[in-house]
């Protein structure tokens, strides 16, 4: 997984509540094997004719690969795709900023690099208001989002999801820390219990 440290560059403002995994991702372009970059949130990006939808924010120049994306409350509810995840970070998306998240893609988040933050609906739209000002920061590290007018904004993180992420780590990553410590308990559990460490042809 690749390390987040600090992430600086456009944030599109996409504040439209409820967004569900399905028009994150449509089910059929995982089974496509499609560019999931290209058709992520098409529902929104994309006409019926499949042209780009002009009125769409994520269409516009600064935003296109923007690796910030401001969004609506329960953004990522719906079905436990975990493509939904990897088609964001395909467009470019590195964190999302919301009121809330639907609880499995939350989790997919963590265990797929994409950093996502929660922050109250006053505190996001005052950061939308800006989005066409300049570049935003969010540092990990100091948890904080900086927007262009140096304003700062600070935002809580589970303590393990962080080190994980400032790490690059996964959840075997994480495991694998602990190496030691796992050794020594086998190594002790084989002094206390040898059977259960046997090995080969069991006969009866």
């Amino acid at each position: 997984m690749k390390p987040f440290v600090i992430v600086t560059g456009a944030a599109a403002p996409l504040l439209q509540a409820n967004i569900d995994t399905d028009v994150i991702i449509r089910i059929e372009r995982l089974t496509e094997r499609a560019d999931l970059g290209h058709y992520a949130l098409e529902a929104i990006r994309y006409l019926a004719d499949g042209s780009p939808n002009p009125i769409c924010v994520l269409n516009q120049p600064r935003f296109r690969s923007a690796p910030i994306l401001l969004a609506g409350r329960n953004f990522g509810c719906g079905s436990s795709r975990e493509g939904a995840v990897t088609a964001l970070m395909a467009m470019g998306v590195r964190c999302l900023i919301a009121p809330s998240f639907g609880d499995i893609f939350h989790a997919n988040c963590f265990r797929n690099g994409l950093l996502p933050v929660e922050l109250p609906g006053g505190a996001i739209e005052r950061l939308a208001a800006q989005s066409h000002e300049g570049d935003f920061t969010v540092d990990l590290t100091r948890q904080m989002v900086v927007a262009p007018s140096r304003e700062i904004t600070t935002f809580s993180i589970d303590p393990l999801q962080r080190d994980a992420f400032l790490e690059g780590l996964d959840e075997i990553g994480l495991t694998l820390k602990c190496s030691d410590d796992i050794k020594a308990w086998q190594d002790a559990d084989r002094m206390n219990r040898p059977w259960v460490w046997q090995t080969g042809k069991v006969t009866f």
